[in-house]
């Protein structure tokens, strides 16, 4: 089983919308997963437009690729580096911290995952 950033279990992100590198619902990562889809991020108009900003349009339909486009309030596995250039640009959308992979550790402390911790998670 997978770890969460707190060392237990890792708990699902979302199951609407599916998400996760494997559409397993989890933020899960494997060698294939070379942007390291971990973090258990709660999304935002803000944030949407920041990622969009960035050339991932996370809003916009794909129906050819299953993904619905995102909204706020849904929750997502968001690249670690994408995650920790919206920290750094002051734009980093909440963490969901039991849903986040240990890996997203490689790129961010838990201390500025804590600082971002979702309302829910608490």
């Amino acid at each position: 089983m997978a770890k969460n950033v707190l060392g237990t279990d890792l708990t699902p992100c979302s199951h609407d919308p599916v998400t996760g590198y494997y559409r397993d619902g989890c933020c899960n990562t494997g060698a294939s997963d070379s942007g390291l889809h971990v973090v258990c991020a709660v999304m935002t108009d803000s944030f949407l437009t920041f990622s969009q900003s960035r050339g991932n349009d996370l809003s916009t339909p794909h129906e050819s690729f299953g993904f619905p486009g995102l909204k706020s309030g849904d929750q997502w596995c968001l690249c670690a580096a994408r995650w920790k250039e919206a920290l750094q640009a002051g734009m980093a959308p909440q963490v969901v911290l039991e849903s986040t992979h240990i890996s997203a550790l490689e790129f961010v402390s838990l201390e500025e995952l804590q600082a971002h911790q979702s309302n829910s998670d608490q």
